[in-house]
């Protein structure tokens, strides 16, 4: 029998083929989150994973016409597998602002019920393949008319009221484009989780580059942001210079030198970092950092890279299941010694989880290690 690990795992690197394209229709393309996915629900958890890109459209896995409460079968090879089910289309979709914007045009659903956005929709980076992120499709969305630019701290506000009033939006993500300036993002993000604070009780999580000053992190906090993430994206310099050649000018010593900042700040746990395994980072280098992340209270939230239509990367290959299981299962057992669980996690990708299997290790890690 295969495991629900095994299968999120195997979803997450293959991607799957849908019976009815409709079923898809909420699903992510292009922008700074997870692109080119559909949300399912297995076996109580909600994971994104790729329909869109080239891996899925020859996956093994077919999910099935949905059923009128939303239930569909995944089949592997025409052997069922389990049920699935989708998240309904959010009630906020269908609102737009006094000057006409529609609200998912300013911040979308991840997940199940995860309000996130890209207040900044552009990337000093991202106009120079010479330095852009060679994954990154923040500008596809924005070209394809689907987002806006700039979302400023009244809109954010009125949509989170929307998504909690409307939705149950338990909590949210604010990432940013990278624009100049020494603050890397974070002036706007202090600004927009203000505004959201003051109109509706919702745990944020700010995400952004390392600043260069420290003293944003406090500056963060006080203007109502309960979690941060700074993502590595890789770990090591060599991967990071040849995928990512703007964004590793921030060495990994300054990220942790920020993660050694930031932590006594926002608390154990509420501090992580996206790392996108299958760059080239081996499974040892990946446990290795997380180990040290670990150690200061940062939590390794790992996934599998998904290569995005449209990028540089569209044509590397996702990494394989069993690499995951490599690192996801040693990686469970360090975060519950460690004494960190995304159940803990204020808000953001990691108390979230659909896009990696690592919270499903940590709930099942005593039956893992039974097996093991």
């Amino acid at each position: 029998m295969m495991t629900t690990e095994r299968l999120i795992n195997e979803l997450q690197s293959f991607g799957m083929r849908l019976v009815d394209p409709k079923a898809g229709a909420d699903s992510r393309r292009g922008g700074a989150g997870p692109s080119d996915h559909k949300a399912i629900t297995i076996d109580g958890m909600t994971v994104m994973a790729p329909v869109h890109t080239a891996p899925a459209f020859e996956s093994p896995y077919l999910i099935e016409k949905p059923d009128a409460f939303g239930r569909s079968r995944v089949l592997r090879d025409g052997l069922a597998l389990g049920e699935v089910s989708f998240p309904l289309r959010p009630k906020f979709y269908d609102l737009q602002t006094a000057d006409g914007v529609p609200y998912s045009k300013i911040a979308v659903l991840h997940g199940r019920d995860v309000l996130a956005t890209t207040v900044l929709q552009t990337c000093i980076r991202y106009q120079s393949r010479a330095k852009t992120c060679q994954f990154c499709a923040i500008g596809q969305s924005l070209a394809a008319g689907r987002t806006i630019a700039r979302k400023t701290p009244a809109q954010l506000a009125e949509v989170a009221e929307a998504a909690v009033r409307l939705d149950g939006v338990k909590h949210m993500v604010m990432t940013t484009g990278t624009p100049a300036g020494a603050d890397r993002g974070a002036a706007i993000l202090a600004e927009s989780a203000a505004a959201v604070k003051a109109a509706v009780d919702l745990p944020i999580q700010v995400q952004c580059e390392p600043p260069d000053d420290d003293a944003w992190f406090g500056r963060l906090k006080e203007a109502g942001a309960d979690a941060l993430g700074m993502h590595l994206e890789a770990v090591t310099e060599r991967v990071r210079h040849r995928i990512m050649p703007g964004k590793a000018q921030v060495s990994v010593a300054r990220y942790f030198s920020a993660f050694a900042a930031a932590t006594p700040v926002f608390g154990r746990g509420q501090v992580s970092s996206y790392i996108l395994a299958g760059l080239g980072d081996t499974a040892e280098e990946i446990l290795g950092v997380c180990e040290r992340m670990v150690a200061i209270g940062v939590y390794p939230f790992v996934v599998p890279f998904v290569p995005i239509s449209g990028t540089p990367l569209e044509s590397h290959p996702a990494p394989a299941p069993s690499f995951m299981h490599a690192i996801l299962k040693p990686l469970a057992r360090m975060l519950i010694d460690g004494g960190l669980k995304s159940v803990d996690v204020k808000a953001g990708c990691a108390k979230c989880g659909a896009c990696s299997a690592l919270a499903t290790y940590e709930r099942h890690q005593p039956e893992l290690e039974a097996i093991a």
